[in-house]
């Protein structure tokens, strides 16, 4: 464990391949003509080369670049959001069919400035993507939209093949970690969402690292299961700049292994654990049965 003055060494198995390939730079290029935002890019995931080059998978970010919150352990920018852009559904599921994507995963950054908290954009994506591309699956990352039943409702009344909204964290490091949001809030938005669209599978994710305890990861498993999420990622926390929470403690792949092992355990119908885990890791393979569902009802 590091001390807080102290910065700890990054381990082997976090070092990561680069690889700038033609899938890599077609899918860069594709991003800024059509002028949208990956979260891969804005929060610096350690993972984009393996997507966009091997895997040639991202993850939209809609609703602008800016965030309403500074969470202090996210790298995407926080300050006055811009206008929204009501085009961007349509820029979205085009892109989605030039990829022609099995699975997409569409985020946001938290829109608190906005009575819905976007969930009409986010709604409208869903539906633009469906139309453009109906046998693609379709992941939706929001913020927890101010808690607001009536938000969460109009994105679920779009019918997104899975539901993912993040813990991010244990409930003793929450305050800490995350700006606005609470840790018995996610869970509300986890459960409600679960409540209002049943068959909808749900998915959370925490990040270890920043200091919590095996025992309060376990309880965190706990709480998820207890409303109903089907669901959960677990990934190593990386400081993604000086300003940003430090590093304490980075967990040994076999610690993964160990903590994937008890969340299947407790219930969960899938779980990726790992040091480079981030919540749309290999999310495409996480839906096969919902993909094959949609396949038989078309």
């Amino acid at each position: 464990m590091a001390t807080k003055e102290e910065h700890i060494r990054k381990p082997d198995w976090l070092k990561i391949k680069l690889n700038t390939n033609e899938n890599y730079v077609g899918l860069k290029k594709l991003m800024r003509e059509h002028r949208l935002h990956t979260v891969c890019e804005e929060a610096k995931c350690p993972n984009i080369h393996e997507c966009w080059a091997v895997r040639r998978t991202a993850t939209f970010m809609i609703l602008g670049s800016v965030c309403t919150r500074a969470c202090r352990f996210c790298a995407v920018k926080t300050g006055l959001p811009t206008e929204l852009d009501w085009q961007e559904p349509e820029r979205v599921a085009e892109s989605v069919r030039i990829m022609n994507l099995k699975h997409v995963v569409v985020t946001a950054v938290a829109r608190d400035d906005l009575k819905d908290g976007g969930a009409a954009v986010f709604a409208e994506t869903v539906r633009a993507i469906r139309r453009k591309n109906p046998f693609t699956t379709i992941e939706v990352l929001p913020s927890d939209m101010g808690g607001v039943y009536e938000n969460l409702k109009t994105l679920m009344d779009a019918r997104p093949d899975i539901l993912n909204h993040n813990i991010e964290t244990v409930r003793r490091l929450t305050p800490r970690v995350r700006a606005r949001a609470t840790y018995e809030r996610s869970l509300e938005f986890l459960r409600r969402a679960k409540e209002l669209q049943p068959d909808i599978p749900t998915k959370s994710s925490i990040m270890v690292g920043l200091g919590e305890t095996k025992e309060e990861i376990i309880e965190a498993m706990d709480d998820l299961r207890a409303n109903h999420v089907d669901i959960l990622t677990i990934g190593q926390y990386l400081q993604p700049t000086k300003k940003h929470l430090k590093v304490v403690k980075y967990y040994h792949p076999d610690e993964f292994r160990e903590l994937k092992e008890i969340a299947l355990s407790k219930g969960f119908s899938h779980c990726e654990a790992g040091p480079l885990v981030r919540s749309s890791y290999h999310a495409d393979e996480q839906v096969n049965e919902a993909a094959k569902a949609r396949q038989l009802k078309a």
